[in-house]
């Protein structure tokens, strides 16, 4: 896969499949339209290409942060992994954004890398004020001569998947809801850096994390059971999100990850770290011995699950 950021990088090809969108999350209707587009360009013996933007529209059109599920790494990672060839990330501005959908096609598709065909969801909107629907999409391809293939939502337990569901159960904890959506454990990474030293203290020392993007959300405040890399053999452990109640009124947000049966040094090092499944709300304890025997039972629950995990994985290895 080739990753381009201006239009003149792409040579044009009449025979492309495209699609458009944000795909904030990459999640599972995300893949299963990328997996379409590469499907249908392989039929053709065309090209499949994706055309993105960074930052996330509703940033420069709101003038508020947008709290990703993905950063365009980790979107452009996952699109080389499904098969697509080109990854045009678009510089998104208020200029951009002013474009008519008519203006957009023409420009960027049309006349720009080439289209056969485009592939995108039942509620793909684009141009100015998202003016555009799949019929006015339709209407373009009956202009310029593509075809249009809207896909139809895709849903988990009667629920439709999308980034915004998937943001409303992470910003209430339910990693594990989250994770249906996606196909996959939501993850973030950091670099551990020195913390108090009170983790170690309390017989339990943690890995104080500073996040590789401001801009990816973090879960609701609370411990989470977790499987975490660090750049080697996969651990389990526990993760706490929040302002550390016991000891501070008004504490700072942090992220710190205890490992199970590991002992070593962290400093310096990226780890990532995959949400499994919540444990409980963070709590303000009457002090360090009511914390450490929570503490304790947290570790309990965690290697119950660890167990469970690893049982699953052993079947995942055999069904391969």
């Amino acid at each position: 896969m080739i990753t381009v950021f201006q239009l003149s990088d792409i040579p044009y090809l009449k025979n492309s499949v495209v699609t458009v969108g944000t795909f904030d999350g990459v999640h599972l209707a995300h893949q299963q339209l990328l997996r379409e587009v590469v499907d249908r360009a392989r039929a053709r013996s065309g090209r499949s290409i994706v055309l993105t933007f960074e930052p996330h529209p509703k940033e420069v059109l709101t003038g508020n942060p947008m709290q990703l599920l993905t950063t365009p790494e980790e979107r452009q990672q996952i699109c080389e992994q499904l098969g697509i060839e080109v990854f045009f990330r678009i510089e998104f501005t208020y200029d951009f954004s002013r474009l008519t959908s008519r203006e957009f096609y023409l420009r960027y598709l049309v006349q720009g890398c080439g289209v056969s065909e485009v592939v995108e969801g039942y509620d793909h909107h684009f141009g100015r004020d998202r003016e555009g629907s799949v019929e006015a999409l339709l209407s373009l391809g009956r202009e310029f001569e593509f075809s249009v293939a809207a896909l139809k939502p895709v849903y988990v337990d009667e629920e439709i998947v999308s980034s915004s569901q998937i943001r409303q159960h992470l910003l209430h904890g339910r990693v594990d809801r989250a994770q249906r959506l996606l196909g996959r454990p939501y993850s973030t990474s950091g670099t551990v850096i020195r913390g108090d030293g009170r983790g170690r203290e309390l017989g339990y020392p943690t890995a104080n994390l500073h996040m590789s993007s401001s801009r990816k959300l973090i879960p609701s405040n609370g411990i989470y059971f977790a499987q975490v890399d660090i750049g080697g053999p996969m651990y389990f452990g526990l993760v706490s999100i929040g302002v550390r109640p016991t000891f501070f009124e008004k504490g700072k947000r942090m992220v710190e990850v205890y490992l199970l049966d590991f002992d070593g040094d962290l400093y310096g090092r990226t780890i990532s770290v995959q949400f499994l499944k919540r444990l409980r709300d963070e709590r303000k304890f009457e002090g360090a011995r009511q914390l450490i025997e929570q503490m304790d039972r947290d570790k309990e629950e965690s290697r119950k699950l660890e167990s469970e995990f690893r049982a699953h994985l052993r079947q995942d290895q055999k069904k391969s």
